[in-house]
């Protein structure tokens, strides 16, 4: 797994915390020093929560199972939308729906609403549809597809949680820990570091600070995924040297018993 320099974390501001008057007493471990009434983040801990975080998330992406993303603040929603899509794992950043994940089912509902539009599209229900209903489910279908559609591949609850700022996104984080869904997080100044279980202190307020700490662990996901590939190609190579080996076996049987 490639690490993350000091000297790159510092390029892209990752050690800028907040106002010493908006910070946060459980941060206090993870500060170097206040500059100008702005709180330093320790790059030294950064680079140690990041290496975890990332060997964590590179051993739930080997095992099949899929990291929700969560980031609907404007310096990360690209971002995130750009480098996760890439990985095929699900992700919110418009806005998220209350309930999403306590509620799955409903969530579910949602999803399945939209693939039945879909399907009416392309099996010429679509074609009997008056003007009104058309642009009704047209509005339905848009709105749907907003709110839920970078997730319409997730059929059950996520493995993990992955969010930038977990201020802003207090619903998501408290939903997964309803459910004990293990909580990932890049935690500014201003945040409780204790609410997540595997908590990255860095600036979540600018891009290129949540862009390198995006790149390191969508990094360690794409191994996690590879070493999956690879491991599955592995056992089917095996296959076929299984049965040439069972159907030798089996024929040295029969001619023992002849």
């Amino acid at each position: 797994m490639s690490k993350v320099s000091f000297e790159s974390l510092l390029e892209a501001g990752v050690h800028f915390g907040h106002l010493k008057r908006k910070w946060n007493p459980a941060m206090a471990p993870y500060i170097f020093e206040e500059k100008k009434g702005i709180h330093i983040i320790d790059l030294n801990k950064t680079m140690a929560q990041l290496d975890v975080t990332a060997a964590a998330m590179k051993q739930i992406a080997k095992s099949g199972k899929k990291i929700l993303f969560v980031a609907t603040k404007k310096q990360a929603k690209d971002l995130v939308a750009d480098k996760v899509k890439e990985l095929n794992m699900p992700y919110v950043t418009e806005r998220w729906s209350g309930g999403m994940l306590t509620n799955f089912q409903t969530t579910r509902k949602s999803i399945r609403k939209m693939s039945s539009i879909d399907k009416m599209q392309n099996d010429g229900t679509w074609e009997t549809l008056n003007k009104r209903e058309r642009l009704f489910k047209s509005r339905q279908r848009e709105k749907l597809e907003k709110n839920f559609g970078s997730i319409a591949d997730m059929t059950r609850q996520p493995a993990a949680i992955f969010i930038v700022d977990i201020l802003k996104e207090h619903i998501a984080l408290n939903e997964a820990k309803r459910l004990n869904i293990p909580t990932f997080a890049i935690v500014d100044t201003n945040s409780d570091p204790r609410k997540v279980d595997f908590p990255i202190p860095a600036n979540d307020d600018a891009t290129k600070s949540i862009s390198i700490i995006l790149d390191a662990i969508c990094g360690a996901i794409r191994e996690g995924l590879e070493e999956r590939k690879s491991g599955q190609v592995d056992k089917d190579d095996e296959a076929p040297k299984k049965a040439k080996k069972e159907e030798a076996a089996a024929s040295k049987e029969e001619t023992t018993n002849e």
